[in-house]
């Protein structure tokens, strides 16, 4: 049972419940609190710490690598392709602008593609794809130049069965778990409350509120909720168009006078690597089993750490071989669905969601959250 403070402060009707504590709910909360500072928010999670993606990802400030971007232009046409960059640029902005780089490790540090001896691709069209794409992201760039061939780079780097690299001068990285931590304590410095290993099993409309039941010992009310469990939000929204997406990762231990520095990406984005310090962060290898990481499940599995290790050995650090060990490995959750872009809707009268990051929620929460706390906030 709870007491009767309890019950008038900590549990008390609010004016908005976020579910999930990763970077679109922390956002979204911030957002929303810097439009109306007196709201009465709570965020919950069923976690001790966010753990689907957020904290749980490769550290990326990046907005997309030259083939992937060229893929997306077309499969989704140019246009949609330029909002979604445009968004992600937008985002990694606004992260410079609230947070200090040595606050959260953030680093412009340069992004690049590596395309391998396999990839079906001239010169004369890799060229021709740098062109047209730096056309027409200057708009949003300011840059005649975002990507540019650095085939000078392979020998540099020492990557192996690598034919060409592409790089991006204003991609960059950051500690992850740092941005989430400094997120943290913002918010619950203008007054939002966050409980944590807090599940929402349920929640039932009423006749003016929204009544959430919980896996503790109270439940919660609200006049609005916002879903923002990314994957994990088909629990509540099953109709939704979500699709989970494991994301595993290993790192090595350091590697003496390693020359790699920046962020990497090759094969449209599904291998990517980066320095930490003297060790390499790696990931992906998603494509090589597409349908046994569509899974909720944060296990590691033999099949994709091997195909890691290979990449690994073959290509980022053949030069290196022997000289480092795997020290960790991980996994976490992304959300897909039939198309790239974020789903920000009101689902239901005063029920919200923000999620579906692709994979960018890094760069996309800043702008994707301000979308929903303003679709919010004309409902208040």
């Amino acid at each position: 049972m709870i007491s009767i403070w309890e019950k008038e402060t900590f549990y008390a009707p609010q004016d908005v419940v976020i579910i999930g504590s990763g970077f679109v709910g922390l956002w979204s909360a911030f957002q929303l609190k810097k439009k109306k500072p007196k709201l009465k928010i709570t965020i919950v999670d069923r976690g001790l710490i966010p753990t689907g993606a957020s904290t749980r990802n490769a550290g990326f400030a990046c907005f997309g690598s030259l083939s992937e971007v060229v893929h997306d232009a077309k499969t989704m046409g140019s246009d949609k392709m330029l909002e979604l960059v445009e968004m992600r640029i937008k985002g990694l902005e606004r992260i410079q602008k609230y947070f200090n780089d040595d606050l959260i490790d953030f680093e412009m540090c340069g992004g690049y593609e590596l395309y391998d001896f396999s990839d079906n691709i001239s010169s004369e069209q890799l060229n021709e794809n740098i062109e047209y794409i730096n056309s027409v992201f200057k708009p949003i760039t300011s840059k005649n130049k975002t990507y540019k061939l650095a085939d000078d780079t392979i020998e540099a780097f020492g990557f192996g069965n690598t034919k060409h690299v592409v790089k991006n001068s204003l991609e960059g990285y950051l500690h992850s778990g740092k941005l989430v931590q400094a997120l943290i304590s913002v918010v619950q410095g203008m007054g939002v409350q966050i409980f944590t290993q807090t599940e929402i099993k349920s929640f039932e409309k009423t006749e003016d509120r929204i009544e959430l039941k919980t896996n503790q010992p109270f439940n919660l009310s609200t006049n609005q909720l916002l879903v923002c469990t990314n994957a994990f939000a088909k629990q509540l929204l099953p109709d939704e168009d979500i699709v989970p997406a494991r994301g595993q990762v290993l790192l090595t231990s350091s590697i003496k006078k390693l020359a790699l520095k920046g962020t990497f990406h090759s094969d449209e984005g599904f291998y990517y690597f980066r320095n930490l310090g003297n060790k390499v962060l790696l990931g992906g290898a998603r494509n090589k089993a597409f349908e046994a990481e569509t899974t909720t499940d944060m296990n590691i599995t033999d099949f994709i750490q091997n195909e890691l290790e290979t990449y690994l050995n073959e290509v980022v650090l053949r030069a290196y071989k022997g000289q480092y060990t795997i020290e960790q490995r991980w996994a976490g959750i992304m959300a897909m669905g039939s198309e790239k872009m974020p789903l920000v809707k009101e689902v239901e009268p005063n029920i919200f969601c923000c999620v579906r990051m692709s994979g960018m929620g890094v760069a996309l929460a800043p702008v994707v959250s301000q979308k929903i706390a303003a679709m919010m906030l004309d409902k208040l």
